[in-house]
């Protein structure tokens, strides 16, 4: 069996043809069928509503799938925490028969993998510019992890090693569509 090369990743390849032209395997759009994707959409929504429904809360449903443009089928509920709820909330999932790509609809305001509003952690580390100390809150431990990320962030993408604006900072990277504190690239 052999394999064909794609970025980082070596996918294998049963029939051993060589890769010509496209270095992914897929068709023209790039997409790869042999390796289904998960994507976030967000809507707009109250989580406190959320919480009070649970799995009755009536979600709305994308028109197809945003990545082969297929219909889409209801693929369950996957529990999600937030600040504020000591129980999970439900969000709604869907999942893509044709290209595999399951999508999660999760509320606007809120980063991927993130419990804290976008609000709550730009005020927090707003808080610590301006005082020196930690917003009352979230705990320290998560305000210094979000600080430090946000320093990383800044760091790669612009190089920035002194930071004066750090609020700016974190406007600037959201802009251009980065989780400003978020470890991953």
């Amino acid at each position: 069996m052999k394999s064909a090369l794609c970025g980082l990743f070596l996918f294998p390849r049963k029939d051993g043809a060589r890769v010509v032209g496209h270095p992914c395997p897929g068709d023209s759009r790039g997409i790869n069928p042999s390796k289904p994707t998960s994507l976030v959409i967000f809507v707009e929504l109250a989580v406190k509503e959320l919480f009070k429904k649970g799995r009755d809360y009536l979600w709305p449903r994308p028109e197809g799938c945003p990545r082969c443009r297929g219909r889409i089928w209801g693929h369950g509920f996957v529990p999600a925490y937030f600040d504020g709820y000591s129980e999970p909330c439900w969000l709604r999932r869907y999942r893509c028969p044709e290209c595999g790509c399951v999508l999660r609809l999760r509320p606007r305001g809120y980063f991927k993998r993130f419990q804290a509003s976008i609000s709550t952690i730009r005020d927090c580390l707003s808080f610590w510019v301006h005082h020196q100390r930690w917003s009352p809150g979230p705990a320290p431990p998560r305000q210094r992890h979000w600080l430090s990320a946000l320093r990383r962030q800044l760091v790669t993408h612009e190089g920035l090693h002194h930071h004066p604006d750090l609020p700016a900072g974190f406007d600037r990277l959201w802009a251009q569509g980065i989780i400003p504190v978020s470890w991953s690239f």
